[in-house]
């Protein structure tokens, strides 16, 4: 499957329901399914598609163990246990790559994702892909442009401000005895300055630029407590809410220092102070291959793809690349050679 890229893997045990015990291994999370490892042997226990989930609860096994536990439309149970991070990091991740696999209504299309894609519908992808880049792209240039017009029409307003300006020190500079020396000390009223209805005009326009609006999973500083809420890309910057929809955060575009691309579903953003901690986020989000291509352009000399998502990003300089292919939808071949498994990321640092 070439969107089934790993997004996570946790250090936790699973429970054998024949063998009454738990086994430890490590739990990976894919764009489309979940697996279960185990250390010992690195046999596959458990692998399911995310689509043949129907509820995911936090439980406790015998009273003592904090579990999490995963029903299937067949009625298998699963229980996690001992799972780090956290408990409540993973159930967040696992629950919102479910939830928004399920409002996508893709559970059709994961199905037959498992036999061989026709020409047609990979020449129909491609061309999907394409348009909605170029939508995206579209969006950014046309606020920009505006932006760009509303500053020139400042500019203009400035440059009549102080040709007035220059008029008035010129009398005030001429002896009130002189002649030819004009009465200019009422400003007229067109040349009133209207600053105040421009820059209005101007924060009005910054908050409604919005580009692109998308469900995430955040976490600051502690990667050990998550929240939901939700990444906006606005023309001005970044904002992050909660899901009260109040906000946690606003990046003023100059303000944001470097935005660190963990993998195509992961990525962190850092505001530098000097003398005081940095401000940082953490985000997870199903819909983050929308939204880095826009970041990548609006902060291109910011942005850092590191070690998992630099193979995917390669990806522009093949043909399908050029063509406007997603970069985030790697070739299953290319996927497997170039990524043995999923990494341990738990530990990382924003």
């Amino acid at each position: 499957m070439s969107r089934d890229i790993c997004i996570h893997t946790w250090p936790c045990s699973y429970y054998l329901e024949l063998e009454k015990q738990w086994v430890p291994g490590k739990l990976s999370l894919t764009s489309l399914s979940l697996k279960f490892m185990t250390d010992k042997t690195r046999e596959i226990l458990v692998n399911f598609p995310l689509s043949s989930i129907i509820e995911i609860k936090k439980e406790a096994s015998h009273f003592i163990f904090r579990s999490i536990t995963i029903l299937e439309k067949d009625h298998n149970k699963h229980w996690f246990s001992s799972l780090q991070p956290s408990r409540n990091v993973v159930f967040s991740i696992i629950e919102h790559f479910w939830r928004e696999l399920l409002l996508s209504q893709s559970g059709a299309a994961v199905e037959e994702s498992s036999s061989p894609m026709t020409k047609g519908k990979e020449l129909t992808g491609l061309m999907a892909c394409t348009q909605k880049r170029l939508e995206d792209t579209a969006r950014v240039l046309h606020h920009q442009g505006e932006q760009l017009d509303s500053i020139s029409r400042g500019l203009d307003k400035m440059e009549s401000d102080l040709d007035v300006a220059d008029r008035l020190l010129t009398e005030l500079e001429s002896p009130s005895w002189w002649p030819f020396s004009f009465k200019l000390w009422k400003m007229p009223s067109e040349t009133k300055p209207k600053w105040d209805a421009s820059m209005a005009s101007s924060k009005a326009f910054g908050k409604e630029g919005i580009v692109i609006k998308i469900p995430a999973v955040i976490s600051q500083k502690i990667e050990s407590h998550v929240k939901p809420g939700r990444l906006t890309v606005l023309v001005s910057g970044l904002e992050i809410h909660n899901s009260d929809s109040s906000l946690m955060h606003r990046f003023e575009r100059e303000e944001v220092d470097d935005i660190k691309v963990h993998t195509p579903y992961e990525i962190s953003i850092r505001q530098r102070f000097i003398g005081k901690p940095d401000i940082a986020y953490r985000l997870i989000s199903a819909k983050m291959p929308e939204v880095i291509p826009i970041l990548e352009m609006q902060f291109s000399k910011k942005i850092e793809f590191l070690e998992d998502a630099l193979m995917l990003r390669s990806t522009r300089t093949s043909p399908l690349a050029e063509k406007g292919y997603s970069v985030w939808h790697a070739d299953p071949e290319e996927t497997k050679r170039s990524r043995v498994g999923c990494r341990n990321r738990a530990g990382e640092t924003g």
